[in-house]
Parts: C-alpha cells; sequence; structure tokens
C-alpha cells in the first residue's frame, strides 16, 4: 500500500501562479468566508529568541472551505529576524492539504512564495474594491519579500500605476529592490524615498510591509483621500485607526483574539468596536470585513477627505484556497514530484 502525495517547489509554485488568477481566487474565498463556508481554528503560535537574541516565531494555521467541494489544509510559517543577516529570506515554511476522507497530505508546497502572492492578491482586492479610482503612482514601506510580491500583482493588476515610492530602514534593501524592479518589472517606475513619512506622503495608495512592533505613523503622515493597507504588525498609530474614515478586516474574530498588533490592542482597550456597535468616545467601530463588502452587506467606502484602512490578521482559509488553485494547475500541467510516506525510506544504520 501506498501513500504518496505530490511535492512542488517555490519554482513549480511560481509556475502555477502565473497561469491563475490569483485575486480572483482570494476575492472567491472571502465570499465563502463571509458566507461561513469555512472553517478557521486558531493559530498555533510560538515565539523565542534564537543563539544571537533574535526574535524567532512559527505558526501553524489550519483552515477549510466548506462549500460543495470540501478542501481542508494547513500552512506552518516560520521567521526569525536575523535571518536576512543570514542571506535567508526571514519567513519560510510549506503549505499541505489534506484528503478530505482520510485526512493524509495529498499536497505539500512552499510556502513562502504563496503566502507572499496571498498577501498581495488581498492587498489588490482592497485596491480595487476600497483604495481611490485611477491612482497613478504607490507607495510602499518595507523593501523585502513581500514587496516584490506587491509590486508583481500592482503591474499585473492596476495598469493606471506607473510609479512606486519605496523606502526601507536599510538602505541596501531598498536599492536591491530598486535594481530588481528595473529587470523585472521595466513599465514600473520605482523610486526610493528619504524617509518613511515622505513616502508615506507620495501618494494616495499607502502599503506597510515592515516588521515594525512599535507603531509610528500617525494620520497627518497621509494625504486626504488616501488608502492605507495596513499588511504588516504595528506600522500605524492609533490616531489613525480612531480617526479613519472606515476601517476594514479580514476577520473580526481574529482582530478581536490578537493583542499582538496594534489594532488588537485597540479592541482589547475599548477604542475600537466591532462592525454595527456603538462607537466609544475618542474612538471608532469597524466598518465591516472585506469579504461583507464583496457580498454586499458592508459599505465600500472609498477614502474621499481622509483615510481608508484595510487591516487584514491573515487568514489560513486565503492560503488554503490558493493552495488549492495551485494544486489544481500543477496536476494539470504534470508538475511536481510524487513522494510514498510508506516507502522509500530506509533505516538507519
Amino acid at each position: 500500500m501506498t501513500e504518496s502525495f505530490l511535492f512542488l517547489d517555490r519554482d513549480g509554485a511560481r509556475r502555477c501562479g502565473a497561469l491563475l488568477d490569483p485575486l480572483g481566487v482570494i476575492e472567491s474565498v472571502l465570499v465563502q468566508h463571509a458566507g461561513e463556508h469555512t472553517m478557521l481554528p486558531a493559530e498555533g503560535y510560538m515565539a523565542w529568541e534564537n543563539s544571537e537574541g533574535a526574535y524567532s516565531r512559527a505558526i501553524a494555521m489550519l483552515g477549510a472551505i466548506t462549500a460543495e467541494r470540501p478542501v481542508y489544509g494547513l500552512k506552518v510559517i516560520n521567521a526569525s529576524v536575523s535571518n536576512p543577516a543570514r542571506g535567508m529570506e526571514r519567513a519560510g515554511g510549506m503549505s499541505m492539504l489534506f484528503d478530505p476522507e482520510t485526512a493524509r497530505p495529498v499536497f505539500l508546497v512552499e510556502a513562502a512564495y504563496l503566502s507572499g502572492l496571498r498577501t498581495a492578491a488581498y492587498t489588490m482586492a482592497g485596491i480595487k474594491h476600497l483604495g481611490p479610482a485611477g491612482a497613478a503612482s504607490v507607495s510602499v514601506l518595507g523593501c523585502g519579500a513581500l514587496a516584490r510580491a506587491h509590486l508583481e500583482l500592482i503591474v499585473r493588476y492596476l495598469p493606471a500605476v506607473t510609479t512606486a515610492h519605496v523606502f526601507d530602514l536599510v538602505p541596501e534593501r531598498a536599492a536591491a529592490l530598486v535594481k530588481w524592479a528595473a529587470g523585472a518589472l521595466p513599465a514600473l517606475d520605482v523610486r526610493v524615498s528619504g524617509s518613511a513619512r515622505e513616502c508615506a506622503g507620495a501618494s494616495t495608495q499607502v502599503i506597510t510591509l515592515t516588521v515594525s512592533d512599535t507603531p509610528y505613523a500617525t494620520i497627518d503622515w497621509f494625504r486626504p483621500g488616501t488608502f492605507v493597507a495596513h499588511v504588516s504588525l504595528d506600522d500605524l498609530c492609533p490616531d489613525v485607526f480612531t480617526g479613519a474614515e472606515a476601517v476594514y478586516v479580514d476577520d473580526v474574530g481574529l482582530v478581536r483574539e490578537n493583542p499582538r498588533r496594534i489594532l488588537g490592542r485597540l479592541m482589547c482597550d475599548g477604542l475600537i468596536a466591532e462592525p454595527g456597535g456603538l462607537a466609544p468616545a475618542g474612538g471608532r467601530a469597524l466598518t465591516g470585513t472585506l469579504g461583507d463588502v464583496l457580498l454586499g452587506r458592508a459599505e465600500a467606502h472609498r477614502p474621499v477627505d481622509g483615510v481608508v484602512v484595510s487591516n487584514p490578521f491573515g487568514m489560513a482559509i486565503l492560503d488554503v484556497g490558493l493552495v488549492d488553485a495551485v494544486h489544481a494547475v500543477a496536476v494539470a500541467e504534470g508538475l511536481g514530484v510524487r513522494l510514498d510516506l510508506l516507502g522509500g525510506a530506509q533505516p538507519l544504520a
């Protein structure tokens, strides 16, 4: 008897990603989640300091889509802030799908690339439905792997954007992003800003992709009519959330249960209420989820004179949905290597 699964490395995942519509996949999963056709268990989280004293963590994220054809899966995405100094990406890991009947793994794929693609596709969905119409530029704070994933999808889905303003606390990282974009995305003019504040104010579409655990950007950093995709942990100060025209999340429960991030702390402190709740003094209520916007159950408010914030916490079901789509492409294209869980392993001498 064999128990085999298909393994796909990053190159294969990239090839599959180019053959599917990641934005469409993410929007479809958001609609299913808003329609309560998903399972989203609490994530497993473990943090430690490595031998260099650097913050390191492991996150295990289970999720399922329970519509007509159920899909079950898991993403394990681990990171250490000292990895870039080792010549490694900060985060890496693997994603897998399970057989709905036997619960055995049937697909294993490198996770970091697809995790970045999922994150960038969610940002594109936010800009598409909540961002200022026709903006010709974008600002990106943080110039790591996620910045590359976002710039690739900006070129793919936002053809009106011809200029990207970028900033990173490590100048060499910003320079490397510019050099990469010149070869990979020649239609996009990528310019390094002199400071984070200058970058944030350079356009009306701002994407934060840093690893900051200390809020630093206040609401006066942003131009009137700005959409802010707060993808990273703690870039925005409380006044950006409490003073925003609208604030959207991916899942209210994830926000409420995660005080490690600024928006979760604001909910715990009573400054941010759930959608439809009574806005507290000096605070506000969440406007809704992006899934509710797609279903027409929440207002799609684009920025007018102030700021609209999108703050996804990251849902495993989005990874599961994207990995399922990649699996289908891999099977159709004959990509990947099939491995047997029970055979092929040799006993230790």
